[in-house]
């Protein structure tokens, strides 16, 4: 045999050793748990045979407390790039087999290469957490990895998206990371994040509580808000992270790709027209409307089980990608609060920062009052979402369908945050507030004076109604573009986005805004 065929045959024992991460024992171990090895998860998540890895050799430094007999090829991560429905993408996996995941000075340095390559080439950059944390015997250099890796999260914020996947556990100072991407992909009854965990809860506070009740994927995603997404399996997991990068452009320079369109853009919501109750207090369900105009009904919520009184997601008219926010009647009368003004607030920015068009659906009839919401800074989150629209120079499409009443209306795009075009159905009432709270206000006195309070104060709300409870006044002063016929809004969208396709909109040269957080 060669020296040649020697150095190849070692070259191939390394690689499959590489490849073994902590072992087979370890990798039983995974599996065991029902979780899948890096490795695994990202042959789900790329197309087939497209993985191009980097560091496949790379070793750990750490000296101290017997380390330097435990040493792993690639030291604990799996790093490179591949494709997505033939999309470049670069991507990082925690190999839990490896030391539990933790994160090293080399291995932080393996997953800030491919975030790097990600922003020099302007493609996606996916990290798969599963890791016990810092290495605690690195001490230092680990917390310096993770600020490395955090610094380049904000760098490449607005650049190319940023998706994490939690696939494992998810602790400590590591979460920062996933907080800081675009969006969060969390495995349900495997993965889980916090910054402190059951113990030292139990030891501070005196609270029992769980890894599950404290940090789980249902936490998450319905109380906390942090988990934007979560799957039940390892295989829907990566369905779910290339479903949604299909509505995504590769960076902030380019278009979400368009796709050829099936559904006729003059289609015929029919449906709509008998939608909307007669009584004007009495809910219906968002996601028909939303069902009825976008492209063939599909439709990929963002963030479906928190503050579910908004609702946002991706769909697409005639092909192209576009961010849809819409109130939800069905939920606490749609109204806006704090958890829904900041996650519509953050969806909103997203898209700006990518290109992709924002149509709003719009049944708000205020804020939620009361003391927990002021509390909270309802102000503060109110602003974020008006900031963001009035921020925003994407093309804005808002479609007013039954209440839209005082600040609430301002922040869900009118006119006057630059909106490019606003339409109305003819059942949209456009005021400071509705009939009966205008009229109690504005008539109290007189009503005082009346033989019958009663009926004076109902001959008011029907004169009121009668200018406002229709769209015909702001139409008149310019503040909506058009009245439209329900059946008519898919068609009415697709041309609106259509003219706005080549939009340019410049605004004043500022270093940032300051967006109030």
């Amino acid at each position: 045999m060669s020296n040649q065929q020697k150095l190849i045959n070692h070259l191939v024992e390394l690689r499959e050793k590489a490849r073994l991460g902590g072992g087979e024992k370890a990798i039983d171990k995974q599996h065991a748990k029902g979780k899948a090895t890096a490795r695994e998860r990202i042959a789900m998540l790329l197309d087939e045979g497209s993985f191009e890895e980097m560091d496949m050799f790379k070793l750990h430094r750490c000296h101290d407390f017997g380390m330097e007999k435990k040493q792993y090829l690639g030291d604990g991560v799996v790093c490179g790039s591949g494709t997505i429905g033939g999309r470049l993408v670069y991507v990082s996996a925690q190999d839990f087999t490896v030391g539990g995941g933790s994160l090293s000075e080399t291995m932080a340095e393996k997953i800030c290469k491919v975030m790097d390559q990600a922003m020099k080439m302007g493609a996606p950059c996916i990290a798969l957490n599963d890791s016990g944390g810092a290495r605690i015997q690195e001490g230092i250099a680990g917390l310096a990895g993770f600020g490395d890796i955090f610094q380049r999260n904000i760098e490449a914020s607005g650049v190319v998206p940023q998706i994490s996947g939690i696939c494992g556990p998810c602790a400590g100072g590591a979460v920062y990371s996933p907080a800081l991407t675009d969006f969060v992909v969390m495995l349900e009854g495997v993965s889980y994040m916090f910054l402190t965990g059951p113990k030292v809860v139990k030891t501070v506070i005196g609270e029992d509580v769980t890894q599950e009740e404290l940090g789980g994927a249902s936490v998450h995603a319905s109380k906390s808000g942090v988990a934007h997404f979560t799957a039940k399996s390892e295989e829907e997991f990566a369905a779910l992270i290339r479903r949604l990068l299909s509505y995504l452009p590769q960076n902030n320079r380019e278009r979400a790709p368009r796709i050829a369109c099936t559904d006729p853009i003059d289609r015929k919501a029919d449906c709509l027209n008998t939608l909307l109750p007669d009584n004007p207090g009495q809910a219906y369900d968002m996601y028909e409307v939303i069902g009825a105009v976008v492209d063939n009904g599909e439709f990929l919520e963002v963030q479906r089980d928190f503050a579910r009184n908004i609702i946002i997601g991706f769909a697409r008219f005639d092909g192209a990608s576009v961010g849809i926010v819409a109130n939800q009647p069905k939920v606490f009368a749609g109204v806006l609060d704090c958890n829904a003004s900041r996650k519509a607030a953050r969806f909103v920015r997203f898209c700006d920062a990518f290109n992709i068009p924002i149509v709003s659906l719009v049944d708000v009839p205020g804020f939620l009052p009361g003391t927990g919401q002021e509390y909270n800074a309802v102000i503060d989150h109110g602003a974020k979402l008006l900031y963001a629209y009035g921020e925003a120079t994407v093309p804005k499409v808002t479609i007013n369908l039954r209440k839209s009443y005082g600040g609430s209306h301002i922040v869900m795009g009118c006119k006057q945050l630059k909106n490019d075009i606003n339409y109305a159905w003819p059942s949209a009432e456009i005021a400071v507030m509705g009939a009966s709270g205008a009229v109690a206000i504005l008539n109290a006195k007189e009503a005082k004076e009346q033989a019958d309070p009663k009926a004076f104060l109902a001959e008011k709300e029907r004169e009121y109604n009668a200018l406002f409870s229709n769209p015909y006044k702001a139409a008149a002063l310019g503040f909506i573009d058009d009245v439209i016929e329900p059946r008519n809004t898919r068609l009415r969208i697709c041309r609106a986005l259509a003219t706005l396709e080549n939009k340019r909109e410049l605004r004043p040269q500022k270093k940032h805004g300051c967006l109030p957080l």
